[in-house]
């Protein structure tokens, strides 16, 4: 039989994508080189939907019209290669599911750090505001599950680059960057330009009746600009210039956020977000709310009384004067970078997993200022004592109890036991959520 879709890859955006292809009339077939999960497994055979694991059949696929490749897998996979090799149209689940989004519009965001508090952030104005509002992506349902369950007439989307990859015609009315440093540099062939290019494929279709929202202080942007010119217009944030023209800045202690030559205005003592970096995302969130024609009082409300993301710079507990914050979520370097900057307390600093090719010269400085002792939690920390060991004390742990605990023992009262890892997680744990409840559990236990 030859299939309308076909679709490598069973996580949540490859069975959201085939939940979608089935409620609309395509023939679809799921194929996973790996095990699919038992609760996919039951969404695919409630629908009849065809399904392989632990294996891909080459005269199934090579015989699709189109495929569908989760994010997760790699042009360099032997199956891709192939596929590329046949000339089939591979495309992401949000090119997929952007075909049937009818007249909804879309809050898009990404950016290799804040991306998850801008989602977030914005969402609630969203809905503070009583929008018909869905969030998808990275956080929630994936894009094609949530038009195949309830079509919303917004969408806030938090995507990587690797969705952005395979897109043909996706083009979000409001697309916003947040910045760009060095990650995933593995896809990527080490090339950080191809990685740039990759997170500017969010407004590679955008028309100029569309939005593109850029951090100006951000060099990888900037630089990326001058060279080529979007068809959106574009709105930038800074805090280093007050704009003239539209956009976010910073007014001394004010937050101002111009659209159509209308200002809007908060003190940055009443966000509820702290730091310099959540200073960004919230004129992030707050520039593409008003752009979206969102009142001031629900992007004021929202600024004031939004709480942290969980993972992300976390509060976890105090014991005898030391403090514990879960940034479990941070996977790359820029993370663990704004994470220390933020820190006004001595820091014990837990740090390490699947190492993505990290150059930790970056942070070299701020450990240097900031931190006392670094506990490293992974299977191999070789590079980490490396960069660190001639100037603070490292130590090797290999599970969340034992690296609490010696980071408590190293603390003393005033201090912050920081998890802020910089790398994947997938050497011990599930994924950085596991990690995040593993160091919160492992705290209470103390």
């Amino acid at each position: 039989m030859k299939y309308d879709l076909v679709i490598l890859g069973s996580g949540e955006s490859g069975t959201g994508a085939a939940l979608l292809a089935k409620q609309q009339g395509l023939a679809v077939f799921v194929s996973d080189m790996g095990k699919i999960a038992d609760a996919y497994k039951k969404e695919l055979d409630a629908q009849q939907i065809p399904y392989e694991e632990g294996m891909h059949t080459e005269s199934i696929i090579l015989e699709a019209r189109e495929i569908v490749k989760s994010p997760g897998i790699p042009e360099k996979a032997e199956m891709v290669k192939q596929v590329r090799k046949a000339g089939i149209p591979v495309m992401s689940e949000i090119e997929f599911a952007f075909r049937y989004k009818g007249d909804s519009k879309i809050l898009c965001i990404t950016g290799s750090n804040g991306k998850t508090t801008t989602t977030s952030l914005a969402f609630a104005m969203f809905q503070k505001a009583g929008y018909d509002v869905s969030v998808v992506g990275n956080i929630g349902y994936s894009f094609a599950r949530q038009v195949y369950l309830k079509p919303t007439a917004w969408y806030v989307m938090e995507i990587s680059s690797f969705q952005l990859d395979d897109i043909m015609t996706f083009r979000p009315d409001i697309a916003v960057i947040t910045n760009i440093t060095p990650d995933h540099l593995d896809r990527y062939q080490y090339n950080f330009d191809l990685y740039v290019q990759a997170k500017f494929n969010i407004c590679k279709y955008q028309t100029e009746h569309d939005v593109l929202i850029v951090c100006k202080d951000d060099h990888a942007t900037t630089s990326y600009l001058k060279e080529h010119t979007p068809h959106s217009k574009i709105l930038y944030i800074t805090m280093n210039e007050q704009l003239k023209d539209d956009g976010a800045f910073l007014n001394q202690d004010e937050l101002v956020i111009r659209v159509n030559g209308e200002p809007f205005s908060i003190s940055i003592n009443d966000l509820s977000l702290k730091g310099k970096h959540n200073q960004y995302n919230s004129m992030a969130a707050g520039i593409s709310s008003r752009v979206a024609e969102i009142r001031d009082s629900a992007i004021r409300e929202c600024l004031k009384t939004f709480t942290a993301i969980e993972h992300r710079m976390e509060y976890a507990g105090s014991i005898r004067g030391v403090e514990f914050i879960n940034d479990s979520k941070a996977t790359n370097l820029n993370s663990v970078w704004y994470a220390l900057e933020s820190m006004t307390k001595p820091v014990v600093l837990i740090l390490g997993g699947v190492d993505k090719g990290n150059n930790y010269l970056e942070i070299k400085d701020l450990v240097k200022e900031k931190v006392k002792a670094i506990v490293c939690l992974g299977v191999d920390n070789q590079s980490i004592h490396q960069a660190f060991e001639d100037i603070v004390k490292v130590v090797d742990t290999n599970n969340a109890d034992d690296a609490v605990r010696a980071a408590y023992e190293m603390a003393e009262k005033g201090d912050c036991v920081l998890l802020s890892p910089a790398c994947a997680s997938f050497d011990l744990f599930k994924n950085y959520e596991d990690r995040g409840e593993q160091f919160k559990q492992a705290v209470k236990l103390l």
